[in-house]
């Protein structure tokens, strides 16, 4: 079995595959057949309780007892189908997944066998997740683990993938201001299942009797249940992440990545050398951008040139991105330092990298590193791009031993 980080993925080596979601509280599991634009063709393409089959789609409810499940047959999907994603959201209304961790785990739907589980890191507000996606490229099934969250719930996924969503208005509104309601009846049992009222897709069981809850807040934009910018520069501790975009839109095209660093006692340079390996979507080496390679990927990514003392303020060295024009195939950057002269991070200070919208030089993410170990090498920081095109920056802060950022490919791999 491998666990998988986010953004990874893996061949599939079985042509029927489930994907089982657990959690400590009860979730909503579905699923979305998606074309090559991203999208549902119609309402059908989204499974989920209350429409729990389509075309080499099912979903399996575990019945709180056991974890609900999506099962994909590849070979079963209809033509023009190239991605399948599967999401999830607390049942009980209006929670989160603060301090709810899910773990997909993905197994052979015939023989058992597991082949990957995957926990999503640093959840918090988001009330709905795309866990992993299950997708076709260049003719091979893959799976690949996501980690997407939302801030308003499996309506904000349907609508993004193209789901028809509405919300259920109030049951006898339009009576209740002509009469006064009658006398409550005995209440009913309450489903095995309760039914999202908003669901409009293949609804074929009817909304619960119960009374409307109040009416909800205004959703917010897809994806606000990750940290963003809309509210300006963000600090990020280590493991966080946060989305580069602005208002539910992608904010940058370039990027400017600063590392800086000041040595730890007066008087004695500090040597090091920040570079940046790019690599594919199953974690590949692409190339790597250094002081020895100042432009790869065809002048999309640049490198400022060495600083051999990290004296003076500011940023001791800068590597340049231009995220559009970076090849299809470049879905992972990882920002790394090290110390060819031998020098370790104990004698450093003040190591720090900040990304930077290269346009208006406005300073908008920085990493503080904190701490420090007797190693050559940090993984200071990663972009990935994610299956929507929005970017996202992580703050890793890994020592590694490496002098060299050859060293430094393959813990920069793993750490994808």
């Amino acid at each position: 079995m491998t666990a998988m980080t986010p953004g990874s993925n893996l061949p599939l080596n079985a042509v029927r595959v489930t994907v089982d979601v657990a959690a400590p509280v009860r979730l909503d599991v579905s699923a979305l057949l998606l074309t090559a634009d991203g999208k549902v063709r119609s309402d059908a393409d989204f499974i989920f309780f209350n429409q729990p089959s389509g075309p080499g789609v099912a979903y399996r409810s575990g019945g709180g007892a056991a974890p609900d499940s999506i099962t994909v047959d590849t070979a079963a999907l209809p033509p023009g189908i190239e991605r399948i994603v599967v999401t999830a959201s607390p049942d009980a209304a209006g929670q989160s997944f603060q301090g709810v961790e899910p773990t997909a785990t993905v197994r052979d739907a015939d023989g058992g066998a597991v082949i990957a589980a995957f926990t999503p890191p640093q959840l918090g507000t988001e009330t709905a997740l795309v866990v992993v996606e299950v997708y076709q490229r260049g003719g091979v099934w893959k799976v690949r683990a996501v980690g997407q969250g939302y801030a308003n719930g499996l309506a904000g996924i349907a609508t993004d993938f193209g789901v028809s969503v509405e919300e259920e208005p109030a049951p006898a509104a339009a009576a209740a201001s002509a009469a006064p309601p009658a006398p409550p009846a005995a209440p009913a049992a309450p489903p095995a299942h309760p039914v999202s009222p908003w669901l409009t897709a293949g609804a074929n069981t009817p909304a619960p009797a119960a009374p409307a809850p109040a009416a909800p807040a205004p959703a917010a934009a897809p994806g606000a249940g990750k940290i963003n910018l809309d509210k300006g520069r963000v600090d990020l501790q280590k493991n966080q992440t946060v989305s580069l975009v602005k208002g539910g839109r992608p904010l940058l095209s370039t990027v400017k990545m600063g590392l800086g660093w000041e040595p730890a006692f007066r008087g004695k340079d500090i040597d090091l050398d920040a570079s940046v390996i790019a690599y594919g979507p199953q974690r590949n080496h692409i190339d790597s951008c250094y002081f020895g390679k100042l432009s790869i990927l065809g002048g999309a990514v640049k490198h400022s040139g060495d600083n051999l003392t990290g004296d003076g303020a500011g940023d001791d060295e800068v590597i340049v991105v231009d995220l559009g024009r970076l090849p299809a195939d470049a879905t992972g950057l990882v920002f790394t330092v090290n110390s060819f002269s031998g020098q370790k991070f104990s004698e450093v200070a003040k190591a720090y990298c900040r990304l930077i919208d290269a346009a208006s030089g406005e300073e908008l993410v920085r990493f503080d590193l904190t701490g420090a170990e007797p190693q050559t090498g940090v993984l200071m920081a990663k972009l990935i791009k994610q299956f929507t095109g929005e970017w996202e920056m992580t703050a890793m802060g890994d020592f590694v031993k490496s002098r060299t950022v050859r060293g430094m490919v393959k813990p920069a791999s793993q750490a994808l």
